[in-house]
């Protein structure tokens, strides 16, 4: 419809892309560490021998009102058996991590031999081999298992959630593309996000996002897909995090920046892109596009916590979310009005 209304360009496309935390439909206080679930499970193992040696009928004293010895030894044997799920779920988790966690490895290793050959100065230490093995602190929800703990706010606490992405095209303000991760942070979202815009929306010319978003290997995966020729999108990311406000200096006049030498480093690379007017002009975009658009989908429509549960259940209710905005922001575009003159 937006597209029929001329509301929204079809093909070389610019979008801003980022991702915010909603609720989760379970309590963080529903979940186990690692630690504490190995912890728990040797102490209901203590109380399952006491309560057989309890059945001995030597030991005739007896249970409270209305308890017997069989139900409880089952109610803590089935507790035992959640536990045992729970820490192996983590496990699983902890190696799919550490595969992730190996790529980078690889990928900052190789960077770092590249550097070595240019001559450059090689700062900070090598990257260390991840561990398989879970963390004391890694959380199992039992409610929504397939939920995370994440920062949430302004980073200073934890909540049970979901990562909500969306790609906004930055002149319309339209959701073009919108998909659900259980990823606490944004470093593997780039190219998933990226792909769930659908075909009918045509090419993406160019891609905004914040420094969340930043990685060699990333930028690489979007912009290189295939056969290692910079085939899709341009990306614009911020390599660091960077404050609002702009020092006296940052408003004089500079000239353009000289380009990277060949073979100089993505980063390199990013920092000259945004430094460029072009640059700086693009990534203005990113904050006034996609910021607004969470803005409204929050407070306006009032979309805080999912209601369902589990990730597919989950991708379907942004979905609809995702639909409602689009149809508010037509409405303000026009789309009424103009639909009206058409008929």
């Amino acid at each position: 419809m937006a597209q029929k209304l001329k509301f929204l360009k079809v093909g070389q496309v610019t979008v801003a892309v980022d991702g915010t935390k909603i609720l989760a439909s379970a309590s963080k206080h529903s979940a186990v560490s690692y630690e504490r679930a190995g912890e728990m499970i040797k102490q209901l193992e203590l109380e399952v021998a006491q309560l057989l040696e309890k059945a001995d009928p030597a030991d005739s004293t007896p249970l409270e009102e209305g308890l017997t010895i069989p139900e409880e030894i089952t109610r803590r044997q089935e507790r035992q058996a959640q536990l045992a799920k729970a820490r192996a779920e983590i496990e699983v988790r902890a190696r799919a991590r550490a595969a992730v966690e190996r790529m980078e490895q690889e990928q900052k290793l190789a960077e770092r031999a590249a550097k070595q050959e240019r001559g450059e100065l090689i700062r900070g230490r090598e990257p260390q081999a991840p561990k398989e093995e879970p963390k004391a602190k890694d959380q199992y929800n039992f409610t929504d298992p397939e939920s995370r703990i994440m920062k949430a706010g302004n980073g200073q606490h934890f909540e049970q959630s979901y990562n909500a992405q969306a790609a906004v095209e930055v002149q319309s303000r339209l959701i073009v593309g919108q998909r659900v991760s259980q990823a606490p942070n944004d470093k593997q979202e780039l190219a998933p996000t990226l792909a769930s815009i659908p075909a009918s929306a045509g090419l993406v010319a160019v891609a905004l996002v914040d420094s969340g978003f930043y990685s060699e290997a990333a930028v690489q995966q979007v912009e290189a897909p295939a056969d290692g020729k910079a085939s899709g999108p341009t990306v614009y990311a911020a390599v660091e995090k960077t404050g609002h406000h702009r020092s006296v200096n940052d408003l004089e006049v500079k000239p353009e920046p000289e380009p990277p030498a060949v073979g100089a480093s993505m980063t390199d690379v990013m920092r000259h892109r945004l430094q460029t007017s072009a640059g700086k002009t693009l990534y203005k975009l990113r904050q006034q596009t996609i910021e607004p658009v969470f803005g409204i989908i929050k407070s306006v429509l009032g979309f805080r916590q999912f209601r369902l549960r589990g990730r597919e259940k989950v991708s379907l209710e942004w979905t609809l979310v995702c639909l409602a905005y689009n149809l508010k922001r037509l409405h303000r575009l026009g789309a009424g009005l103009k639909l009206g003159a058409t008929n």
